[in-house]
């Protein structure tokens, strides 16, 4: 029998504790997904991604990415193939020093295929305006980016597409962004990539529907990271309901339900 054609994942068949005991590939996993057939009529369908250590760090001397292994890469890259738009706050693009969000020329073909974007939108909020437009997401000729802000920013000499959306100070919330996404940029799905901070803002305003969770082997010994939650505690806890369990190499990667 002729060989079938060749995985788009670079790593090995993961194990799948739950539901179904078995072994799967992270395109396995993540093509049935169907995120934007999920969006709500007033704002896009969102999930949260990201890696913490044993001991509950979401970053190590100050990179989430010491942290991560190749499943979790691939995991990483595969939902941003899923999505309209990423969303990242701005500490998190400056340490990260961001680049364009899909550069794979396969995974863009896919998109285009499954009726996305080839590229999908960063989406960026900013009060101060304080964003960092010296990293390399901004040099990117195809870039698509959104900022969101209440502050003065001079976008003219960045090579990406930038839109920058002003709005008065009292209306710069999560949840004005979430909806002017989905109005104006025609966004049905959006995944966050942190900080702790914006995930923490968007529980506030009861905007996640879906966290993927890898948690990895490995322990920081305490430092200043923080949880992969950071700000203001909840009036009450969120529970959550987990749809999948995977493991490799000692990671498990974790997909939840946030319960409405």
């Amino acid at each position: 029998m002729a060989p079938g054609p060749p995985s788009p994942d670079p790593v090995p068949p993961l194990r799948r504790l739950l539901p179904d005991p078995g072994l799967v590939t992270v395109h396995d996993v993540l093509k049935p997904l169907d995120l934007a057939g999920r969006a709500l009529a007033d704002r896009p369908y969102t999930v949260v991604n990201f890696v913490a250590s044993a001991d509950g760090h979401a970053a190590f001397q100050g990179r989430s990415r010491w942290l991560g292994d190749d499943g979790d890469r691939e995991l990483f890259h595969g939902l941003r193939e899923h999505v309209d738009a990423v969303m990242a706050g701005t500490g998190t693009l400056r340490a990260e020093r961001y680049g364009r969000i899909v550069r794979d020329p396969e995974r863009r073909e896919r998109r285009a295929a499954a009726g996305l974007h080839p590229e999908s939108l960063a989406a960026i909020i900013s009060r101060s305006a304080d964003v960092p437009l010296d990293i390399p997401l901004f040099a990117d000729p195809a870039a698509r980016v959104v900022i969101f802000t209440s502050g003065e920013l001079d976008t003219t000499d960045l090579a990406a597409d930038v839109d920058v959306v002003d709005l008065d100070p009292g209306e710069l919330t999560l949840t004005t962004m979430m909806r002017r996404l989905r109005s104006d940029y025609d966004v049905r799905s959006v995944l966050c990539e942190g900080g702790p901070t914006l995930f923490g803002a968007l529980l506030q305003e009861d905007l996640v529907d879906e966290l993927f969770l890898s948690l990895a082997p490995k322990l920081t010994g305490g430092g200043t990271a923080s949880a992969i939650s950071a700000g203001p505690e909840l009036a009450e806890l969120r529970t959550m309901s987990l749809v999948w369990a995977l493991e490799l190499g000692g990671t498990l990667y974790l997909r939840y339900s946030l319960q409405r």
